[in-house]
């Protein structure tokens, strides 16, 4: 049975800018890094994967691997994005520090549920941060907010 997210790894173009941000700027602990030399096939490479702490004991990951083509590019928000909560003080505390950085920050949206920031990372990630609204919980009950039945009609509308 799984218990939770261990970490999700994305690819970062340096480490130290990647820090830089994920620690520096968000306040996530460097806690962990592993240069690796070799591949579990065999293969001889030279790559740094790092993990980031998040509160609940998760961890972001990030892999430069300069020996392994990667293009890197802006992220849409649909396409890909990480979503951090926080709580709404500190919501407004980043969004007012990313200003002051001179950092291209977005929102606050009002999603109902959420109330979200966004900016990206120096990879061209988006990452947002999350603050849950009151309702939060019964938005995301599958039981009360029809998440199936909305499924299988976009599914019979698009295939």
């Amino acid at each position: 049975m799984i218990k939770g997210l261990h970490h999700n790894a994305y690819r970062c173009r340096d480490s130290e800018e990647t820090r830089q941000f994920y620690e520096g700027f968000l306040g996530l602990p460097l806690a962990g890094a592993l240069r690796i030399g070799e591949s579990k096939t065999g293969r001889k490479t030279d790559v740094l994967h790092t993990f980031y702490r998040l509160d609940d004991g998760s961890y972001l990951a990030f892999f430069e691997a300069p020996d392994r083509p990667f293009e890197f590019k802006t992220q849409h928000d649909f396409d890909l994005h990480i979503a951090l909560e926080v709580d709404e003080a500190a919501l407004k505390t980043f969004q007012a520090r990313a200003k002051a950085e001179g950092r291209e920050v977005r929102g606050v949206s009002d999603h109902h549920f959420i109330h979200s920031i966004y900016f990206r990372d120096p990879n061209g990630y988006v990452i947002e941060l999350t603050a849950k609204q009151s309702g939060h919980d019964e938005a995301m009950d599958p039981a009360r907010n029809d998440a199936r039945k909305i499924l299988d009609e976009w599914q019979a509308d698009m295939h």
